[in-house]
């Protein structure tokens, strides 16, 4: 295990699950646009898809952009995340979208791009230290976001600490258990 792939992927599970609840909305039915493709964002992704979201629903960028079928530079790990829909830029998958997370850099996200997703958007700008857009920012932007980065001076903090020293405690336990 992995702190920063399979930590982040843990508590930002927890979190969407919980924002998901607040938002009343299905993880079925959610659309959900990922900025970064590195192995955090692969494994929270693997993640939300064994909680329910739909593979076609998810539209994941790298900086080169879409993971799409069309593009000849994509490696095994992300072929698993190839978005079979024709190549759009993020700003536009964010039209509609219901979750955003990021996993990449800070300023990515601009005010507009949060305007134009679903009711009641869940933001999780995890990049630090500088998030894909400020928390003050998405607050002033709508009034229905559920709002959250990795950093701890802001309130909603997503990030792979929160699951320490739980996560190995809970995975030394299973293990003793099997002894």
């Amino acid at each position: 295990m992995h702190d920063d792939q399979h930590g982040t992927a843990i508590i930002s599970s927890a979190a969407l699950l919980n924002a998901l609840e607040i938002a009343n909305k299905k993880i079925e039915k959610v659309k959900v646009v990922v900025s970064g493709a590195g192995a955090s964002a692969q494994s929270c992704v693997k993640l939300y898809l064994s909680l329910g979201v739909k593979k076609e629903n998810i539209f994941m960028f790298d900086s080169k952009g879409l993971i799409h079928a069309k593009r000849k530079d994509l490696d095994e790990n992300k072929k698993f995340f190839i978005q079979k829909s024709q190549d759009v830029s993020l700003e536009k998958a964010f039209v509609n979208a219901d979750v955003f997370l990021g996993l990449s850099k800070g300023g990515v996200v601009q005010p507009q791009m949060i305007k134009s997703m679903a009711k009641n958007p869940i933001v999780f700008a995890l990049a630090n230290p500088n998030p894909e857009i400020e928390y003050d920012i998405a607050l002033e932007t709508r009034d229905d976001v559920i709002m959250a980065t990795g950093r701890s001076d802001h309130p909603n903090q997503v990030n792979n600490v929160l699951g320490f020293p739980y996560i190995f405690r809970g995975a030394s336990r299973r293990k003793s258990h099997k002894d």
